[in-house]
């Protein structure tokens, strides 16, 4: 609708904003499924990293560069076989490449839906090490 400075509908406003408590209600939940570099990276510093940080790209990828002390379990090969490893009480924390690729969405997908509690790393490697400068593993 346009406003008194602008003859222009407002792009922003076109779809009603939702209520205070449904905003904090939708937030919370986000937050409830994702984390970021930054989170993580403190969580290892300071010891209190209660979870395992899994890298979902391809053995050849997470050879190159993995973020410190995770593991590789590449998104395609998750199931009940390649996770009897992991205890289903431990928070999984996945990440792939960056903001264009959903391969930690579909990682998190198949581990939840194996009974894990999981979030995703949101950012990936790219934010990680090219953005945050946080140290990596290689080999």
């Amino acid at each position: 609708m346009p406003t008194k400075t602008s003859p222009y509908s407002s792009k922003v406003r076109n779809v009603p904003a939702a209520s205070a408590d449904e905003a904090n209600t939708y937030f919370r939940r986000k937050l409830g499924c994702e984390t970021d570099p930054s989170d993580v990276y403190t969580d290892i510093q300071n010891g209190s990293a209660d979870f395992v940080l899994v890298d979902v790209r391809s053995p050849a990828d997470y050879t190159r560069s993995h973020a410190v002390g995770a593991l590789n379990l590449p998104h395609p090969t998750i199931d009940e076989a390649t996770t009897a490893h992991l205890a289903k009480e431990q928070l999984i924390v996945v990440y792939c490449w960056g903001p264009g690729c959903n391969g930690a969405t579909k990682a998190a997908v198949k581990l939840s839906a194996l009974g894990f509690p999981v979030k995703e790393m949101i950012g990936g490697i790219e934010y990680w090490a090219d953005k945050e400068r946080y140290p990596v593993e290689r080999g």
